[in-house]
Order: structure tokens, then sequence, then C-alpha cells
């Protein structure tokens, strides 16, 4: 079992930047690689950033050039740095641990998530 907690979620104007961040705890062993997701009101739940332990991370192209993921290996902590930001932005932000065998990632460990709001 792996324990995601995030924080670093709030208001921002739009061109503004926020971090997100994500502490892991638990059997870390047991996955491979973290992603951020995100969900806007009545939006499915979409991948943001791929963060795989063995190789540089993967962006969606709507974040692509704006969100920069990142790991800190000591820590157990991953980073989603966000600039830029666009209303069409705003929506809960969740952490997640999961296996990355190939090309496909697969989900396992969410955390609660943190609400990200873009507005003037």
């Amino acid at each position: 079992q792996v324990h995601l907690v995030e924080s670093g979620g709030g208001l921002a104007q739009p061109g503004g930047s926020l971090r997100l961040s994500c502490v892991a705890s638990g059997d870390i062993g047991s996955v491979n690689a973290m992603a951020w997701y995100r969900q806007a009101p009545g939006n499915q739940r979409e991948m943001v950033a791929e963060i795989p332990f063995v190789s540089s991370a993967r962006y969606a192209e709507s974040v692509e050039g704006r969100f920069t993921a990142s790991r800190d290996i000591a820590k157990n902590t991953v980073y989603l740095h966000m600039t830029s930001l666009k209303s069409e932005d705003t929506a809960v932000y969740y952490c997640n641990a999961g296996l990355l065998p190939s090309y496909t990632y697969y989900p396992k460990y969410w955390g609660q998530g943190t609400q990200v709001t873009v507005s003037s």
C-alpha cells in the first residue's frame, strides 16, 4: 500500500503559478512511476503528467511547456510546477502512484486531491 498526500493547491490568477507537492509513504518499491491527474467539474479525470522513476516526465498536450513535474527521491515527493495558468486549468488535482511496465501507465494509489482554481 502506498499513501499519498497532496498539498499546494489554491487560488491563482490567470498567468500565475502554483506548485503542488505530493508526499508518498508506504510500499514505494511496489510502484515504478507516479503521475498527476486532474478532474474538472463535469469532466473525466485526465492525466496531466507522468513521472517514470527511470526516465523523463511526459505531459498532456494541454499543459506541455507550462507545467513541469519533478521528483525528489530523498523526500519521496513529487511536484507539479504550474505556470502560465489558465482558467481551464481549474480542477481538483490528484497525485497517483502506479506501474509503467512499458508505454501505458496503470494507476494504483490515489491521493485525496487538492483544488486549484484559476480566476481573476
